[in-house]
Formats: structure tokens, C-alpha cells, sequence
């Protein structure tokens, strides 16, 4: 740990307000400027995190900031206390909704560090928990930076008396009540201080630096943040740099002819009609009774569909979805991102359809298609794809550090079953709508798409989300296997 990263700062003469004065007509000029060109660029955001101890004067420089900048092209969110809707979902929920869109700056007052440090602080958690916190903080900025967000992250410090003056200040002249924060921690000053250290050496990184700014002095102090967010917007408004090629994975250096890992399922397997109707029966009950169990106990449960297309996703949706009351469950299908998709992070997305404590919500395909369909038809570089498989980790992650259940299903064919189910509906006037080009142009690609599934199934079937491969050249067999997988899932986690 680093002790000197909140060093005692020697008294400095106070600015002066005409000196501050003009510094500040110049410094919101270029802050103007910079803003427009980052809106016309339209490739990156920039997003700003205010923290630090309490009455180092963060509100001040909120204000400051919107008063600075153009409103229409920055959105200040003060993550105060939780409400109820975010209490129901992961942690993380609440900041991902939050993020800003491509062009545009966000201002966090409060951020994903204030939970961890609080309770670290007041003994709510263990080092080593306050550490896998902190872990998946530094993964997550990992993940916004190399998509183009620019972080800036400001902690604004006072030392012990200089806190100390100004709190006997306000409680004497009575400009302002005490804020909750102030009160709480007016005693904890060095192990907040301490753990605060902690957090700050364990998250300083290139991609997402943090600045230390004495809040003695509030002239010097909101110059010194214009002059970082300057520096910041400047970055922010030039090309990207190219990300290095990456590496091979393990799976994809040997190049096979197709994936083991599907050579190795068994299509060929079918049941007696009699067999799989009291099987389906039973299964449809009792993942009925554990929906109504985990919403008794507040766990959500998602659940993930993929699958060569004419594999039967759409017929195992329907018996999972009609098993569980209506009032529980939600399908969300994912189609083409629209504009405000695109404009984000390609996880936003999901993250907006995560489930409330006790509900349950499954997704006709998912974020997997950065991996598969983005990958094999060139929409994602290869660098994207390839560092996706990590951010899908830490998605899944997360959803599962909050309590949420995930089960992701591979609704597996062979490509003859498929050519057969292909034709069917081309000649049916009822189901000619379910297959177009685009169909028959995945089907050529069949070996591209075996070779992504293979890293697939390697590098993401993870304890907290794993992966079955449902054999589906047996339609009804495949319905019973995807029901009574849920059911043993739900009763295990339950």
C-alpha cells in the first residue's frame, strides 16, 4: 500500500477570484469546443467519477461541471441511496443502465466504489471479499476502456484537520446541515483514509488513471478538474488506437475440421412417445413449484437459448415459458441492435433485460452473438471477439454474484437433420416465414460456426453458467432434456 498517495498538502495561498476568473473563461472555451467535437466524432464517451472523503466539496464540482459544459450532452447520475428496483438486481445493474452513449459525457456522483469501500469501512466485509470487489471493478473499466470510453476518476481529499476545520465551520455558521456521509464517517477519517488507499492502488491503471486532487483550495480545485477533463476530452476526440492482434486461442491454434466437443454428442437417440409424455409432464410440474420457490426466496433465474437455426429453440421456449406462470416469466428475442443499442457498450443490452429478485427471463438468443454470428460473418474484429470472452465471464459473473441462477442451453442438430427441417419449411405455407437467405447462408458457413462454438463451449462454460448441449435432432426428446435440466438446476441452487 501506498501511504503517500494522500500525502498532507502545504497551505497555499487561495486563488484569487480574478485570477480564477480568468482562467475559467479560457478553460470553459476549450471544455466547450472539445464537447462538440466529441459529439460530432460520435465514436467515444467519456465518463467521469467523482469520489473522495466527505466534505472535499464533490457537490461543488458537479455543479461546477454542468455549469462548465453544454447540458445537452452530459448526464450527472448521483448513485445515493438504492432503490428498490436496484436492490432486486445485481450491483452492477444500476451503473450499466447509467452509462453514456457514444458522443456524450456522464458525470457518476458515487460510483461502483462507494459500496465496497463503505462497507469495508464499517466492517460489513473481509479483505478478501473488499479484494474480488475490487478485482471486478478493475475488469469492468478494462472492458469499457477497450470499447472507447475514456474514464476519468477523481478523488478529492482533504486531510484530517483540514475535514475537521470544515465541518466545525459548517456546524458554526449553519450554511448547510451535515450530510448523513459526514456524520457516519467524521470518526472514521483514517480508516477511511486506509481503505480508501487500498481501493485506489488496487484500480490505477493507464486506461483508467486516478487523479488525487487537494479540495483545500475550492478555486484551485475545480481549475485543476477542468484541466484534467480538458486533457480527458482531448483524448476522448481522437481516433482509437488499434488493439494489437491478439494472440491465438488454444482452441482455435489446432484448427480442427469440427468441434470435438459436439463430434462427441450422441443424435441418434430417441424415446417412446409414451416415455416422453410423462417425463414432460412432470418436469413442466415441477419447474412450475420452483419458480414459485424461487421467487419466494428472491432468486431470479436467467436462461439462455442458442442453436443452429431450425434446431427448435423457438418449440423448447414454449414448454419452458408455459411451465411457469405468466406472471413470473418473460422472453426477451434478440434481433439486430437498434441505434441507442449501437451507441452503447454490447452489453447494455442485456444488462437492461436483467430480471427482478424472483423473476425469471429467457433470452432467444444473447450475448453470444459477439462470439458466433458477429465473429463468423466479420461484424467484430478479431480483437473484439477475442477479448469478449472475458467479458462475458465477467457478465456472467456478476449475475451470478447477485444472486441470479443461469442456464445456457446449445440446441444441437446435424446438418442433414437440419437440410431436412429446411426444406420442410420451405415447401409449407405455414412456416415458410421461419427461413429466408440468411438461413441457407449461416448453412455454409456450418464449419466457421463449429470452430467458434468449439472456443465457445471451451473458454465460457464457467461454474456460475454453464453450458448444455441439448441433443435436438429429436424434437420432443430435446424439450424433455431442456425441462428437466432447469428443474435439477433450480433444485440445486434452491
Amino acid at each position: 500500500m501506498r501511504t503517500e498517495r494522500f500525502p498532507e498538502s502545504p497551505e497555499l495561498p487561495k486563488l484569487g477570484k480574478a485570477e480564477f476568473a480568468a482562467e475559467e473563461i479560457a478553460l470553459r472555451e476549450q471544455l466547450l469546443l472539445r464537447q462538440r467535437e466529441l459529439r460530432a466524432a460520435g465514436a467515444r464517451s467519456l465518463l467521469v467519477i467523482v469520489s473522495g472523503v466527505e466534505s472535499a466539496g464533490k457537490s461543488e464540482v458537479v455543479n461546477r461541471l454542468n455549469e462548465w459544459l453544454d447540458a445537452r450532452g452530459v448526464r450527472t447520475v448521483a448513485f445515493w441511496d438504492e432503490s428498490d428496483e436496484e436492490r432486486e438486481r445485481p450491483r452492477a445493474w444500476r451503473f450499466w443502465r447509467e452509462l453514456p452513449p457514444r458522443g456524450s459525457i456522464g458525470i457518476f456522483f458515487g460510483s461502483w466504489y462507494t459500496q465496497p469501500i463503505v462497507e469495508r469501512v464499517f466492517r460489513r466485509s473481509s479483505r478478501e471479499e473488499f479484494d474480488g470487489e475490487l478485482a471486478e471493478i478493475a475488469s469492468l473499466e478494462r472492458l469499457l476502456a477497450a470499447d472507447g470510453t475514456v474514464l476519468v476518476k477523481l478523488w478529492f481529499h482533504l486531510g484530517e484537520k483540514a475535514q475537521e476545520r470544515r465541518l466545525e465551520r459548517l456546524a458554526r455558521h449553519g450554511a448547510r446541515a451535515l450530510t448523513p456521509w459526514e456524520k457516519r464517517f467524521r470518526s472514521r477519517y483514517r480508516r477511511f483514509v486506509r481503505i480508501s488507499t487500498q481501493a485506489l492502488d488496487a484500480t490505477d491503471a493507464s486506461h483508467a488513471p486516478w487523479h488525487v486532487i487537494d479540495a483545500a483550495d475550492r478555486r484551485r480545485r475545480d481549475l485543476a478538474v477542468g484541466k484534467i477533463l480538458l486533457a480527458a476530452l482531448e483524448r476522448a476526440v481522437q481516433p482509437q488506437e488499434r488493439e494489437p492482434q491478439m494472440a491465438p486461442l488454444a482452441a482455435r491454434s489446432a484448427a480442427p475440421a469440427r468441434s470435438p466437443i459436439l463430434a462427441a454428442v450422441d443424435l441418434s437417440s430417441t424415446r417412446e412417445g409414451a416415455e416422453l409424455r410423462e417425463r414432460l409432464r412432470a418436469a413442466r410440474a415441477a419447474l412450475d413449484r420452483l419458480s414459485w420457490k424461487a421467487r419466494e426466496q428472491r432468486r431470479s433465474t436467467v436462461v439462455v437459448f442458442e442453436g443452429w437455426d431450425a434446431a427448435g429453440k423457438g418449440g423448447a421456449i414454449r414448454r419452458v415459458s408455459s411451465a411457469i406462470d405468466a406472471r413470473l416469466c418473460r422472453v426477451i428475442p434478440i434481433a439486430a441492435p437498434t441505434d441507442e443499442e449501437r451507441a452503447q457498450h454490447y452489453l447494455w443490452r442485456f444488462w437492461r433485460h436483467v430480471p427482478r429478485a424472483g423473476y425469471v427471463t429467457i433470452f432467444d438468443r444473447s450475448w453470444y452473438g459477439r462470439v458466433l454470428v458477429e465473429r463468423v460473418e466479420g461484424l467484430a474484429t478479431e480483437a473484439e471477439w477475442a477479448r469478449a470472452f472475458d467479458e462475458l465471464a465477467h457478465f456472467e459473473r456478476e449475475l451470478a454474484r447477485g444472486g441470479i441462477i443461469v442456464q445456457k442451453f446449445w440446441l444441437h442438430v446435424s446438418a442433414d437433420e437440419q437440410l431436412r427441417r429446411f426444406e420442410g419449411r420451405a415447401s409449407s405455407a405455414v412456416k415458410q416465414y421461419k427461413i429466408g437467405p440468411e438461413d441457407w447462408r449461416n448453412r455454409a458457413r456450418w464449419a466457421d460456426y463449429e470452430l467458434a462454438l468449439q472456443d465457445i463451449f471451451t473458454h465460457t462454460s464457467i461454474p456460475e453458467a454453464p453450458w448444455e448441449i441439448v441433443p435436438a435432432n429429436d424434437k420432443r426428446g430435446a424439450r424433455v432434456h431442456v425441462l428437466e435440466t432447469l428443474v435439477r438446476r433450480l433444485t440445486e441452487a434452491l
